[in-house]
C-alpha cells in the first residue's frame, strides 16, 4: 500500500508540474512613449519633440498629410502643421483653431488658466501648411473643418480618449471655430470664440453702419477730423509714403497713389479696432510727418502692401468667396475723391483668378446657431470695428447655453482676462460647468 500511495503520489506531483508548464504566457503591456503614439497614428508623416514652453511637460510639432480637396481625392494632399503642448491625459484639452498660421507655441489663455493639453491647428494654406501650388477653390470653410476634425479626431484617438475638448479662437479663429462646430457639433464639448465677425455680405454694410454710431459723436468727429486732414495734405503723404516705399523695399499691387488713399479711409476701421487713444489723434496745425507716422502707427502698411498681401492671400480669398469682409465708404469724402463708389478689396484676389461671393456658408452658420447651436460662448469688445457684424444670439440661446459677453468699450485685444474678476468668474463658472459635465 505503501508503494502505491507514493506512486499516485508522484503522478499527481507529476500533473501539477504539467499544468504549470502549460499556462499561458502573460506578456506584460507595452507602454508607448507620447512621440511613439503620435507617429503611430494615421495621416501622420513626421513628429518632431521641441524643447517645452509655458506648463507643459512636453511640446511637439506635428506634419498630418491631408487631402487638397475632400470631394476629389485625384488632387493629392498637402502637409498641414500642429503642434501639441501636452501635460497630462486626464486634463482638458483646449484646441486652438487658428484662422491663419500659428503664430507661437505658448499656452493660450484658456490653456493657461486650466493648465490644460493645447493642440494648435494651422489653418490650410497659410505658411508652409500648403501644396506646391494653390488650387485656391479647394480653400474652403468646409474643407478646412474636415482638416480640423481629422486632426482632432486622431489626437483625441492617440491621446485623450476618455477627457473633454474644448475648440478656441482668436478674429479669424472665432469664425474658424464656428465653421468646424457648425459642420461637426459633436467634434468637441464645448467653445470658447473671441472678437469674431459672421459677416453676411462681401462688404457687410453693418461695418459703415458701426463706425457712424460707436463711441461718442465728438469722438467720431476727431476721427473723420484726422481723415480730412490727411486728404488736405495728400500730397506729401503721398511723398513720404514713396520715401517709404524705396527704404523698406515696399510696392503696391495697385500703386502707391491708390494704396495712400486706401490707407486713409482704412483708418477709421483700424483706430477702433485696436482701441486707440483720442488723445494721440494729432490736430491743428501740424507737420506732414506728424500726420504721416499716425496714419502708419495705427493702419500699417500690411494690409495693402504687395508681399504683404501675398502671405495674406488665404484671408482675402476666405473674405472675397465665403467669410466676408468690408469696405469703405468714400461719400464723406467726395471731395477729396471726386466719387461716391465703395472702394472694395476685389484687387486682392490672386492674380488671374476671381470667384463669386457665396452667401450661403454664412447664413448656414447663422441658422446653426440661432437654432441647433449649445455650449459655445462669445468674448466681444464693445468699440471693436469687428463688433459690428458680431454674432446676435436668439431669445432661446441661454437654454441652449449660448452666451456672449461684451466688454465696454474693449476693443480687438479683449480676452477674458479683460474684464473684472467677478465677470471673469461668472464666465469661468460657465466653462468649468462644461467641463465636469457627464
Amino acid at each position: 500500500m505503501t508503494f502505491f500511495r507514493s506512486f499516485y503520489l508522484s503522478l499527481f506531483v507529476l500533473f501539477l508540474v504539467g499544468c504549470q508548464a502549460f499556462q499561458p504566457t502573460v506578456i506584460p503591456e507595452i507602454k508607448l512613449s507620447t512621440f511613439e503614439k503620435l507617429a503611430g497614428m494615421e495621416n501622420v508623416v513626421s513628429v518632431e519633440k521641441r524643447k517645452p514652453v509655458s506648463h507643459f511637460d512636453e511640446n511637439y510639432e506635428i506634419w498630418f498629410e491631408q487631402p487638397i480637396d475632400y470631394e476629389d481625392s485625384t488632387k493629392g494632399t498637402f502637409k498641414q502643421r500642429v503642434l501639441l503642448g501636452y501635460e497630462n491625459p486626464e486634463l482638458p484639452v483646449i484646441v486652438e483653431l487658428q484662422g491663419y498660421g500659428i503664430g507661437s507655441e505658448r499656452a493660450g489663455e484658456l490653456a493657461n488658466h486650466y493648465k490644460a493639453n493645447q493642440i494648435n491647428i494651422e489653418h490650410r494654406y497659410f505658411n508652409n501648411s500648403r501644396p506646391e501650388e494653390i488650387d485656391w477653390n479647394t480653400l474652403t470653410v468646409k474643407n478646412a473643418a474636415k482638416d480640423q476634425a481629422r486632426i482632432i479626431d486622431g489626437i483625441r484617438k492617440a491621446l485623450y480618449p476618455d477627457t473633454k475638448f474644448i475648440s478656441t479662437g482668436i478674429s479669424k479663429g472665432c469664425q474658424t471655430v464656428m465653421i468646424h462646430r457648425r459642420y461637426f457639433p459633436d467634434n468637441v464639448d464645448a467653445c470658447v470664440c473671441y472678437v469674431g465677425p459672421l459677416n453676411f455680405a462681401r462688404e457687410d454694410p453693418r461695418v459703415f453702419k458701426f463706425l457712424k454710431e460707436v463711441s461718442t459723436q465728438e469722438n467720431r468727429e476727431k476721427v473723420k477730423a484726422f481723415q480730412n486732414l490727411c486728404f488736405e495734405n495728400r500730397a506729401a503723404l503721398l511723398d513720404l509714403m514713396k520715401t517709404a516705399a524705396i527704404e523698406k523695399n515696399m510696392s503696391w499691387e495697385f500703386g502707391v497713389e491708390k494704396a495712400i488713399d486706401y490707407t486713409i479711409l482704412e483708418y477709421a476701421f483700424a483706430f477702433w479696432q485696436w482701441g486707440t487713444p483720442v488723445e494721440s489723434i494729432p490736430t491743428g496745425n501740424v507737420s506732414p510727418e506728424i500726420i504721416y507716422n499716425h496714419l502708419i502707427n495705427v493702419v500699417g502698411y500690411s494690409f495693402f502692401e504687395e508681399k504683404s498681401v501675398e502671405s495674406l492671400q488665404p484671408y482675402f480669398w476666405a473674405a472675397l468667396t465665403e467669410q466676408g469682409i468690408y469696405g469703405y465708404e468714400t461719400a464723406p469724402f467726395k471731395q477729396y475723391l471726386n466719387t461716391e463708389d465703395i472702394y472694395k478689396f476685389d484687387w486682392a484676389f490672386p492674380e488671374g483668378i476671381s470667384k463669386t461671393y457665396d452667401y450661403a456658408p454664412m447664413q448656414e452658420v447663422k441658422n446653426f446657431l440661432d437654432y441647433v447651436a449649445k455650449d459655445m460662448l462669445f468674448i466681444y469688445g464693445e468699440y471693436d470695428s469687428w463688433s459690428s457684424t458680431a454674432v446676435e444670439l436668439e431669445n432661446d440661446a441661454t437654454r441652449r447655453e449660448l452666451y456672449k459677453f461684451v466688454l465696454p468699450q474693449g476693443n480687438h485685444t479683449t480676452r477674458i482676462k479683460s474684464f473684472s474678476p467677478e465677470k471673469q468668474k461668472e464666465i469661468y463658472d460657465i466653462i468649468d460647468a462644461w467641463l465636469s459635465k457627464e
